[in-house]
């Protein structure tokens, strides 16, 4: 069958290409100006550095480095993620993401480790401090602007499903909360005059800047092994319950995978065995239209339906069945466990004979 540049059809697969090419540049433009922002802070914080002889305020130099660096790869991600599929690449570019969030997390624990070093070679050997108040000065307007660019970047890239963003955003916030401790330290050396603080500041939040590069990584290794995202299917599963058609007399066997900024979900829709391929379609688009209108039209469903069976009908409440064998004694409340489960609903007893 051959659809009309017109048909509801065609007009839906033009929105939902639209929407996705939006997407994409959204996020290519976001970390955009992530990059710039991270060559602006790694400048002043350089020249922080330069002017206090800090190495607490070094560390924080040292890090934003890996924020110039993941920044120009994450922007790299973005781009391919953002190309269209090809013969090559059936289901996109969008794993891309994962690889370049993994390559930041990585950068981030070494960063730590390396200031961990530093660290301990200033507290065998401090040295003498000197315009610690302009440091601080400058150090502080870096944690405010990273912050707020961390925010925007986090939101945008959840908005978005761009694991990239998130991973880029979260650096940046876990770069300010470094740095706002950095300056607490700076200003107790201020008072104080105990240089030995600036090493142990700064090896307290190199350690949290590790495990911030390790939960990243983590999160780039189960996105590639399409690890199920149970928070996620909570969501839809919550969300089908509350709109579930009389004819959706089952659902099992769904997958989501994430690729990218597209979502891919695979399911088994049982309807009525007397429907026809159209009334059965009809079904499919129903569900497919609730689905986009809750999490997006960036989601590609693959949907096949199944012929309800005679044990069927213990959980099916269609009330003008006409071809019912037995009485309904149950609805059955979807959940994550029976959704993901390979195996339709109703009573096994009747599934073997």
């Amino acid at each position: 069958m051959v659809f009309s540049r017109y048909s509801p059809q065609a007009t839906s697969l033009s929105r939902c290409k639209l929407t996705r090419l939006s997407t994409a540049q959204t996020n290519l433009r976001v970390q955009k100006i992530v990059t710039v922002v991270a060559v602006l802070l790694f400048a002043i914080k350089i020249t922080a550095w330069w002017l206090t002889a800090s190495v607490s305020i070094l560390t924080d130099a040292l890090e934003s480095t890996v924020n110039v660096v993941a920044g120009f790869i994450s922007l790299y991600s973005l781009y391919v993620s953002a190309k269209p599929r090809d013969m090559d690449h059936p289901y996109g570019h969008g794993k891309a993401e994962f690889l370049s969030a993994a390559f930041e997390g990585s950068m981030i624990t070494i960063a730590g480790a390396i200031i961990v070093y530093e660290s301990i070679k200033s507290l065998r050997d401090p040295k003498t401090l000197k315009g610690l108040d302009m440091g601080i000065l400058l150090v502080a307007i870096t944690a405010v602007i990273n912050y707020v660019t961390g925010w925007y970047c986090v939101n945008t890239g959840k908005k978005n499903n761009s694991l990239a963003l998130v991973a880029s955003g979260k650096h940046l916030q876990s770069d300010t909360y470094s740095t706002i401790g950095i300056i607490i330290g700076l200003i107790l050396i201020y008072v104080t005059g105990w240089t030995k603080l600036d090493g142990i500041v700064a090896i307290g939040f190199a350690l949290f800047i590790m495990y911030t590069g390790y939960t990243i990584i983590r999160q780039s290794v189960e996105g590639i092994m399409d690890k199920a995202d149970t928070e996620l299917l909570s969501k839809l599963v919550d969300f089908l319950n509350r709109n579930r058609s009389t004819n959706w007399i089952d659902i099992h066997n769904v997958r989501i995978i994430k690729y990218g900024s597209v979502l891919h979900l695979d399911a088994h829709l049982t309807v009525p065995w007397y429907l026809n391929v159209h009334q059965a379609h009809n079904e499919i688009d129903q569900l497919s239209a609730l689905i986009k209108k809750e999490f997006g039209e960036a989601v590609e469903l693959f949907v096949h339906t199944d012929g309800c069976l005679d044990f069927s009908c213990y959980v099916c409440s269609v009330s003008d069945c006409h071809v019912r064998k037995h009485a309904q004694k149950e609805r059955v409340e979807w959940t994550v466990e029976n959704l993901i489960s390979n195996r339709k609903h109703g009573y096994i007893k009747e599934e073997v004979k």
